[in-house]
């Protein structure tokens, strides 16, 4: 069995026991985290939300918080002495998928 819910403004397709890496969601290690936006859930019975599947719920246990690594930006204008320089690092959560409730 397998679903597609909605997190961080992505679609992510879990499966039961899969480690995903989704936008940073508040939580703490080893605390469990339930997404009841459920778009689609496949298997021995299809169910089609529009848009949620209502009543279905995936909750997951939150492995660990970290940030991705940095992403340097760099804006130059030639021949007007202008050039900044910039940093980013996205914040992400590592999630493990425990069930899949309909």
């Amino acid at each position: 069995m397998y679903a597609i819910i909605e997190t961080g403004g992505k679609q992510v397709k879990v499966t039961e026991g899969q480690a995903i890496y989704v936008e940073k969601v508040a939580g703490e290690p080893e605390e469990t985290v339930t997404f009841d936006k459920v778009l689609f859930v496949g298997g021995d019975d299809v169910k089609v939300g529009s848009p949620y599947v209502d009543g279905a719920t995936v909750t997951a246990k939150v492995e660990k918080q970290g940030r991705q690594k940095k992403v340097t930006v760099i804006k130059f204008k030639p021949k007007k002495n202008y050039h900044r320089k910039h940093g980013h690092r996205q914040p992400y959560t590592k999630l493990v998928v425990e069930k899949i409730n309909l």
